[in-house]
């Protein structure tokens, strides 16, 4: 950012000079260089202008020069690898565990801990997974990214994958039996839909799925059975699908369908968020814990929970609907992610958990401060 010093026959300027240097053999080093500028992207206005001269720290200045370069290099990489995990996406993970849990009618314990852990671990390999699967998708579409850039290499992307999910299944086989054997088919579904099915008419599905298993993992860690926590496993899963649906237009644009299918389940889930279906008198549920709490903050906490969630996806789906480019589509797909976390504090307090509930919906404001810092899609 500081200028370079002229040479002792050159007058010292701010500006190049307006009229030919008189200088017959001018020296190249004096000449005036484009400095990077913040619209050559987040990451690359260091690599850029260090791709050319790799020591160019060590070859000109003095050595505190140096190491302000090795401290941007060392900020440089860690940008790069919370781009290529989308770490402002991991708010969204732990009420997974969270609404799993609260279904099961007990409290959050050390198991539920390791299940949210486990699910943090099993996210994350998924998203090192998905660059390395897509890189030569994402050297023409999205060049920026993290691979296709050479800020990391593909080959510590893909051990990266593979080591969080051995650490996910560590945490979950920690956390008993029961959650293991929900985390075991959770991982197989997320390498599955990386690697084969993405760009299959299954791929949404696989995601759903793997969405609704996360939620099972938090139910099985805290009470043993994933039985009390279909239903809001199911509703989790629907609002998935819909949105792994739009996300399929987010590079090319498309249709403006997926985005009202998508509408349309957003207020169809909002609206079975705040009805009470067991009436007095009634029969009771088959699941006990998984029916929804009748008390009245409960039914006020969830009705607010379930406008929030109206507000984060909806609008963003809206505008997808009437215009569906690829930069209102990718604002769609990240407002339906982050509406997965007033998803998951209704559905936990529906099932009375309002510490839970308001827990996880703490978790909104950073998930949307640090997404405006990198990018969720």
């Amino acid at each position: 950012m500081t200028p370079r010093p002229p040479g002792p026959d050159q007058p010292t300027t701010t500006s190049p000079p307006q009229s030919p240097n008189p200088n017959p053999n001018p020296n190249p080093s004096q000449s005036p260089t484009p400095s990077p500028t913040p619209s050559q992207g987040p990451s690359p206005s260091q690599g850029p202008s260090q791709s050319q001269s790799p020591r160019a720290g060590t070859t000109s200045g003095a050595g505190a020069g140096a190491g302000a370069g090795d401290g941007d290099g060392a900020g440089a990489r860690a940008r790069a690898w919370a781009e290529l995990l989308r770490l402002p996406a991991l708010f969204t993970v732990p009420g997974d565990a969270l609404a799993g849990a609260a279904t099961t009618g007990n409290r959050p314990n050390p198991r539920t801990l390791l299940a949210i852990a486990s699910s943090l671990c099993l996210y994350e390999a998924g998203m090192a997974l998905n660059d390395w699967a897509d890189q030569a998708e994402d050297a023409l579409e999205r060049p920026h990214r993290p691979l296709p850039s050479g800020r990391i290499r593909p080959p510590a992307a893909l051990v990266a994958a593979g080591a969080l999910t051995a650490a996910g299944l560590a945490l979950a086989a920690h956390a008993g039996r029961p959650a293991l054997a929900v985390a075991a088919p959770l991982a197989a579904t997320v390498w599955a839909y990386d690697l084969a099915l993405k760009r299959t008419p299954a791929g949404p599905a696989a995601m759903a799925t793997a969405r609704g298993l996360d939620l099972l993992l938090g139910a099985t860690a805290t009470g043993g059975s994933a039985r009390p926590a279909l239903p809001s496993a199911l509703t989790l899963a629907t609002h998935t699908l819909a949105v792994t649906t739009v996300s399929r237009g987010e590079t090319r644009g498309g249709s403006p369908l997926a985005p009202l299918a998508a509408l349309a389940t957003t207020g169809t889930l909002a609206w079975t968020l705040t009805r009470t279906p067991q009436a007095p008198g009634t029969a009771p549920s088959r699941y006990p814990a998984a029916a929804p709490s009748r008390h009245p903050a409960a039914y006020t906490l969830r009705t607010v929970l379930a406008a929030a969630f109206v507000a984060t996806s909806g609008r963003p789906l809206l505008h997808a609907a009437l215009n569906p480019s690829p930069p209102l589509t990718q604002r769609a797909v990240g407002g339906g992610i982050r509406a997965m976390i007033p998803l998951q504090a209704a559905l936990a307090a529906r099932s009375g958990a309002l510490a839970s509930a308001l827990l996880t919906a703490a978790l909104a404001p950073a998930a949307r401060r640090f997404a405006r810092k990198v990018s969720v899609t």
